[in-house]
């Protein structure tokens, strides 16, 4: 009930979203007249030149009607479930531009002597400013609505190969998009196993029991392409129990971010690369990473003291603890951290071992008696991370990337686990944003691949502003 009630209501703001556009056109243009003849920004208005707004009613009516159809045709009203906020922001400047720029065109070919041309660009600037802000309020909303679990798509996923695990990674790493992984069938032997929380439910002979037995609004087929009649009858099978199927394209399992285009002599030739950082991006991202680390250990050298003060007046032991850890391309490294724990931890791993609640190679343990009690407090605060700026600086580590593992967690990896080996680990990640402790070792290893896959300058800096909520609340760290 609750379900159709939310498509209900989805399919009547598809119709009200234009009309609360145009609203907010409207609103823009009383707020640019305001501008342009109130407070006369830029250039003073002659006492003979001002207008009643009434006289601009037919140009506000006009811009009202162009900048909808332009809105419509860049696809500001199809479902977004897959668009990114900055998609979102993109279409509208873009509408934005075009219909200003249209309506200008039109205006002062009908009116050569229009009253103000300077009142279109305030206009502009604030129908973006308003509908830039309506679609950031309606996507939290959404969002927020869908990490309450409503609105959600319940997915069946078919396959568990690397075509299936990239889809698992867009789905981890952006829970903004409303969909929950039921789980996965296949028929190979070794995908037997779960992933990450992702339940195996067996072979595809079990699909349409599964099918009849969960609630599942989509299947999602993720196999090879040398399977294309199995595909071809797994969707026939979807169609007749009334579910609907996607099929992930495959063409030897490339993705966009692996695909190389060239030609020979005008025959275009694809090639497949593997995804990882290009010469500029390293570049880029060592410069980042050599100037916020060194900056941070400057700014921060009151916090460093006062830290490394309170753990000697704790407890006995060193301040720093150094640990090796694996980096980039298997190299190991020795970590440096503030020291949270009692100088014998890692003789009492073992015996603490049967207490483990993390999930894979990894020991977590969320109320740990090793711990000290400026520890606990450094650990919910990541204070512990802050020696790492040393790591960084010295090329070790980066501020952001994959979590760095012990050898003896690295040794208990899977073979598609290699893979978040080929960047420099990081202080904080995808990882640490997205759930941190409260995370699986899969779901983490998912992470950090999508990470991989899909680095930007945006991405580091969407991690980053992350963090310091992440930071600040303590999300999932213990």
């Amino acid at each position: 009930m609750a379900d159709r009630s939310l498509s209900r209501a989805r399919r009547v703001w598809r119709y009200l979203k234009p009309l609360a556009d145009m609203l907010l056109i409207f609103f823009s243009f009383v707020i640019a007249y305001w501008l342009r003849y109130e407070l006369q920004w830029i250039r003073q208005v002659e006492p003979a030149y001002l207008v009643p707004f009434d006289v601009y009613l037919p140009s506000v009516v006009a811009l009202m009607g162009i900048l909808v159809i332009v809105y419509w045709i860049e696809g500001a009203y199809r479902p977004a479930r897959g668009r990114t906020l900055f998609d979102e922001l993109w279409i509208v400047l873009r509408g934005t531009l075009i219909g200003i720029a249209a309506m200008i065109v039109i205006v002062f070919l009908v009116t050569p002597s229009y009253y103000s041309r300077l009142i279109f660009g305030y206009a502009g600037f604030v129908i973006f400013t308003l509908l830039s802000l309506s679609r950031t309020i309606e996507r939290a909303i959404a969002v927020r609505l869908r990490r309450r679990g409503v609105g959600v798509r319940r997915v069946l996923l078919v396959g568990s190969g690397e075509v299936a695990r990239s889809v698992m990674r867009a789905v981890v790493a952006r829970p903004e998009l409303g969909y929950q992984i039921v789980g996965f069938v296949d028929d190979e032997p070794e995908s037997l196993g779960n992933i990450g929380r992702y339940p195996a439910l067996g072979s595809t002979a079990r699909l349409p029991e599964i099918l009849r037995g969960q609630t599942v609004d989509e299947v999602i087929i993720a196999l090879p392409w040398v399977s294309s009649q199995k595909i071809a009858a797994i969707a026939q099978q979807c169609e007749r129990e009334g579910v609907r199927a996607n099929i992930v394209p495959d063409l030897f399992q490339m993705t966009l971010s692996r695909v190389a285009v060239d030609n020979l002599d005008g025959i275009p030739l694809l090639s497949v690369r593997e995804p990882s950082l290009r010469d500029w991006q390293v570049v880029f991202k060592r410069v980042m990473d050599v100037v916020v680390a060194g900056l941070g250990l400057i700014l921060l050298s009151p916090v460093l003291l006062l830290t490394a003060l309170a753990i000697r007046l704790d407890s006995p032991g060193p301040i720093i603890f150094r640990q090796t850890r694996v980096g980039r391309g298997g190299q190991e490294f020795t970590c440096f951290k503030f020291r949270t724990m009692c100088v014998d931890a890692e003789q009492r791993l073992e015996e603490l071992r049967p207490h483990n609640e993390a999930n894979g190679p990894w020991f977590k343990m969320r109320n740990d008696p090793r711990r000290t009690r400026v520890g606990r407090f450094l650990r919910r605060t990541s204070l512990d991370e802050l020696p790492q700026l040393w790591n960084v600086l010295k090329g070790e580590m980066s501020l952001i990337g994959p979590r760095p593992n012990l050898p003896s967690e690295v040794q208990a990896y899977e073979p598609w686990h290699y893979r978040r080996l080929e960047i420099a680990p990081g202080i904080t990640g995808l990882w640490q944003v997205s759930g941190r402790s409260e995370l699986t070792f899969d779901e983490m290893v998912l992470l950090d691949v999508y990470y991989i896959e899909n680095w930007s300058p945006i991405l580091d800096l969407h991690i980053l502003l992350k963090t310091i909520p992440t930071v600040i609340l303590g999300s999932g760290a213990y």
